[in-house]
């Protein structure tokens, strides 16, 4: 076994991370071709400009460097089709880093064979999102405590009406629905302003100081405590329609609901009804069961609800944490050590 890596670039990057990378771990031999890669247009665009095409000589360059690699930086084209294409065409790729924190949904999508998932290790930049993600559930549960809708409504309105008790974030007890580094991150903001905080595992370990951790089977015995859900959870078999009609049967009236995991894991249909009854009072969601959400959604409409278009884990660090990630992953593989944030390619999160 090469006591090098050879890493090709498979997503649209920054030049000026190769010294990152390369500098925290000499032994790579950092391959990138930007002729190749659709330009970003924002900070952390992985999937680069829509209108980028190759040239028919320039996809046959493109897949011949991916197909040379030991390591991909980024799925191709962050395309699952494409990443099979290149597992099969490419028996000495070892390690494929993805940038999405939960980037085992693009490798489930892949459909690849269990020897192609056991020849080849798939990494998430799980972790690097936590600390903005946390600040957006955290403003989630704010904009419900305070009433934003009707305050956003009644200065567009220029009423002035009577004054009204607002809800007080150190009085509620907040369900966080996963304890990953987004969950753990949340709870402990949450936990700082006040909140009783009862996060929920498979495990019900990971809970930070000052909070509670429970396993998830046990969600039920804790709902009719909760004022605020906080779903974190990575989108999977098992997480998917988790939070429907029997959850906000069970929460405190008026609950708030933010979600900043995935958009499967939140029944969208029992969401609505529970928004037009009262179940929810509010809601605050960053991620959608399908995206773009489609315009026909009565979420859209909605008054008690805020619509983030998957923005919230934006920011400008994004790409330069990722880079430090991967580079501390690449001398772990080389130095014979564990992984971090390997995807589990059985549940694929």
């Amino acid at each position: 076994m090469s006591d090098r890596l050879r890493v090709v670039v498979a997503a649209p990057f920054d030049p000026a991370l190769a010294p990152v990378i390369t500098d925290a771990e000499p032994r790579i031999d950092l391959i990138v071709d930007h002729d190749l890669l659709p330009p970003m247009r924002h900070a952390a665009d992985f999937s680069g400009d829509p209108s980028f095409r190759r040239t028919a000589e320039q996809q046959r360059e493109f897949d011949a460097l991916v197909d040379s690699a030991d390591v991909l930086y980024g799925i191709p084209d962050v395309d699952s089709a494409a990443l099979a294409r290149t597992v099969r065409a490419n028996p000495g790729l070892r390690w494929v880093q993805t940038m999405a924190a939960g980037g085992g949904a693009q490798v489930r999508a892949a459909e690849l064979e269990s020897r192609e998932l056991e020849r080849v290790t798939f990494t998430t930049s799980a972790g690097v999102h936590g600390r903005p993600l946390a600040e957006f559930a955290v403003f989630g549960v704010l904009a419900g405590a305070k009433d934003l809708p009707r305050l956003a409504a009644q200065q567009r309105w220029r009423r002035w009406t009577g004054r009204w008790a607002m809800k007080q974030v150190s009085d509620m007890t907040i369900v966080v629905l996963g304890l990953g580094g987004i969950g753990r991150e949340t709870a402990r903001t949450l936990s700082l302003l006040g909140a009783n905080v009862i996060g929920f595992s498979r495990s019900g370990e990971g809970a930070p100081e000052g909070t509670v951790g429970e396993r998830i089977d046990r969600l039920a015995e804790y709902l009719p405590q909760a004022d605020a859900i906080v779903v974190t959870l990575p989108g999977t078999t098992a997480t998917e329609g988790l939070v429907g009609d029997a959850v906000f049967d069970a929460v405190k009236p008026g609950a708030i609901v933010v979600n900043v995991g995935r958009g499967t894991v939140i029944d969208e249909d029992a969401l609505v009804r529970a928004l037009a009854d009262g179940r929810v009072g509010f809601a605050a969601l960053d991620v959608f069961a399908v995206e773009p959400l489609a315009g026909t959604s009565p979420l859209w409409d909605h008054p008690n609800v805020l619509v983030s278009p998957h923005t919230a884990a934006l920011d400008p660090r994004e790409e330069r944490r990722i880079a430090e990630l991967f580079a501390d992953n690449a001398t772990r593989l080389l130095d014979g050590r564990p992984l971090r944030n390997v995807v589990d390619t059985v549940e694929f999160y």
